[in-house]
């Protein structure tokens, strides 16, 4: 897979840091102001679309539909993660619609505060940490809120819901002991356990199908009459409402795609829709996977399983973007050189590809993000995820720009920054401030072109062989192609990087994330369950007990506070190569042991004393760890009756565009 999840740290901002010999850094103004709105422990941002103005009429017209679609998938992610949240969001909806009470009160800005973050997860469990929160205003007054604007039915038996911890406290368990799939809060499987499902798809996959459809990934399986059935997600079926507005849309912008590709993809994506078909599901991705012309492109489906506690099911999601051409250059001489990086990767050849097919990456800009990555949003994707299909057609990854560019953009606008924080001296923040923007991006290239793309199965072994433990283990397995490749003379050779030293600055900061900076994310006490988070962890955390011995990465402490600093580079990428190798053999030969081993071990338990200081130290830097983004509105002009264009207009008020999609997208 997949996608590749943004680490928010504030750099550029100034501040004055007197520890460990680090000095200032200057303010950069900018007069589109990108941060909007901050509480909890998040911020909200809006991005600029470059390249809009120089798209044609019917381009936009192809971007308005495609992005239509994408909103009105809103409701089926909510109700994925839970089967409470839409019940919660309407009441929510109601109060913050109608209430016409004191608005100003501290327990009206507490359940403001709670509504904000409701919307922000897409329901009533953190959309990273994935726990539940609970609203900080009594439950008395909450329900008065819903009283005085007439939701008095049920009430009390949803807010018992919302004020419970103990009622669905994850919303992905990651239970070591319990059931995982009845202790989760997502809403894929009803009155049934993980042996149940296992058993029941264990009796209908066939091993020894080398092109098999990803059984399970758009249907809910409940029993009924004592037996384990699937309910799919379709029109006529479960989201029927939803789907069929998806539909009606997709079908709008067949009319006006770019190119027959694209129209063959949407039919075939308008057909699985209708039908529910996985094999449809798969000519979509293989007919998607090979528009590399058109500028418009889109996600749109039941695509990621992160949120499965069993790695099958797959949350709904949205996305449109238009590539940029001009930076899309780096990723295509990536593209190209797709199999050297392949034949030349250290893992076993058995588990190389022989041949490298259809490999293409682009640099887009996001217009509309929807589902699962609204309002937060990766900022690559690689996709199709069926190992098969990227065997005999091969992938398609993007590096979104624009996102990248407002989340730097957002972190000149505070005070403080994390680099001077956590950056043990003034030489490692000045190679991060030279090169580590740049390098970000060549990581995130890697990751997502190459690496998700690299490698393969062997016969027998099926793409879900790691379990709960599959999206960690994939993660890692991009993040190290990219790590061992950001210090090859092949990336100078080929122009992408200008400097043999700046992969240094790269490895510093990554090393500093996975072992300090990210636990700010993690509430004290609690495991690090994210599988982005738990890869970068797993990656650091070994290569810092493998090179103990030889003091490759060093654990410091000055002025009372912990650092780690790398001190042979080559050893580091070393120890890259190692661990790649061992997580492409442990996905290759599909040995699940290893692999909850690798995960339990290194991915999942943190330091309390690192952890108690890290979020001491983020805490006095008042940043919010976590980000996400409104959408711009794209508002169709109109001269005597018709449309003559499609213009952007920037949303400012992040509530307000989450209770007009309330309005305008709601469909279950």
């Amino acid at each position: 897979m997949k996608l590749i999840v943004k680490m928010i740290v504030a750099l550029g901002a100034a501040v004055a840091v007197s520890s460990c010999g680090k000095g200032t850094s200057k303010t950069e103004e900018n007069d589109f102001h990108y941060l909007i709105d901050q509480f909890a422990d998040l911020k909200v941002m809006r991005f600029q679309v470059p390249g809009w103005d120089d798209l044609t009429l019917r381009q936009k017209e192809y971007v308005y539909h495609l992005s239509e679609a994408a909103k009105y998938g809103r409701d089926i992610t909510w109700d994925q993660y839970c089967k409470w949240n839409l019940p919660v969001r309407h009441v929510v909806e109601d109060i913050l619609n109608n209430y016409e009470g004191d608005r100003e009160c501290p327990e009206f800005q507490d359940f403001t505060v709670y509504a904000k973050r409701l919307f922000f997860s897409n329901g009533m469990h953190h959309h990273y940490a994935e726990d539940k929160f609970i609203p900080a205003c009594p439950k008395e007054y909450f329900k008065s809120l819903a009283e005085a604007v007439g939701d008095q039915e049920g009430v009390d038996t949803l807010l018992a819901v919302v004020y419970s911890p103990d009622i669905y406290p994850q919303r992905r368990s990651t239970s070591a002991t319990g059931d995982i799939v009845e202790l989760s809060a997502v809403n894929f499987y009803d009155g049934v356990t993980r042996n149940d499902v296992e058993s029941y798809y264990a009796g209908i996959v066939d091993p020894d199908d080398d092109t098999p459809v990803s059984y399970g990934l758009n249907t809910k399986v409940v029993k009924e009459d004592g037996k384990v059935v699937e309910k799919p997600w379709k029109i006529g079926g479960i989201y029927d409402a939803a789907i069929q507005k998806i539909v009606g849309e997709l079908e709008l912008a067949r009319e006006v795609a770019e190119n027959d590709i694209q129209k063959e993809a949407l039919g075939y994506l308008i057909d699985y829709y209708k039908t529910g078909d996985l094999k449809i599901w798969d000519d979509f991705n293989i007919a998607w996977v090979q528009d590399t012309l058109g500028t418009v492109d889109f996600i749109n489906g039941f695509i990621e399983d992160y949120d499965d506690p069993l790695g099958r099911k797959a949350t709904w999601e949205g996305y449109v973007n238009i590539k940029d051409s001009a930076a899309s250059a780096r990723t295509e001489i990536l593209s190209a050189n797709a199999q050297w990086f392949e034949d030349n990767s250290p893992i076993d050849p058995r588990f190389r590809k022989k041949e490298v097919k259809g490999v293409s990456a682009k640099v887009v800009n996001g217009i509309t993000l929807a589902g699962a990555t609204y309002p937060s949003t990766p900022i690559g994707i690689n996709l199709p995820n069926a190992d098969w299909i990227r065997r005999d057609y091969g992938s398609k990854s993007v590096t979104i720009a624009n996102i990248t560019h407002a989340y730097d953009q957002a972190a000149l606008e505070s005070p403080k920054n994390t680099l001077e924080e956590f950056a043990y001296d003034q030489a490692e923040i000045d190679a991060y401030r030279k090169f580590g923007d740049y390098t970000d991006e060549i990581h995130t290239d890697l990751h997502e072109c190459l690496g998700h793309g690299s490698g393969q199965l062997l016969p027998g072994v099926s793409s879900t062989a790691m379990g709960e433990y599959s999206s960690t283990l994939e993660e890692a397995r991009a993040d190290l192609f990219g790590l061992y490749y950001m210090a090859d003379p092949k990336l100078v050779e080929l122009g992408i990087l200008n400097d043999p030293e700046a992969y240094k600055a790269a490895y510093s900061a990554y090393i500093r994330n996975g072992l300090l900076v990210q636990f700010s994310r993690v509430e004290f006490g609690k495991k690090n369950t994210e599988a982005h988070m738990q890869n970068r962890k797993l990656i650091s955390q070994w290569c810092y007990e493998k090179g103990a011995s030889r003091n490759i990465i060093e654990k410091k402490k000055c002025d009372g506070k912990t650092y780690f600093v790398v001190n042979d580079f080559d050893a580091l990428r070393g120890l890259f190569a190692q661990l790649l190798a061992e997580i492409q053999r442990i996905k290759s030969e599909g040995d699940y042991a290893a692999g909850k081993n690798l995960v339990e071990t290194y991915a999942v338990n943190i330091d309390p004393d690192i952890h108690k200081e890290v979020i001491e130290r983020y805490a006095a830097l008042d940043l919010k760890p976590y980000g996400g983004f409104v959408n711009p509105d794209i508002v169709p002009v109109l001269k005597n009756g018709k449309v003559v264009d499609y213009k952007l207009v920037y949303a400012d008020d992040y509530l307000s565009q989450q209770l007009e999609y309330g309005k305008k997208y709601r469909t279950l």
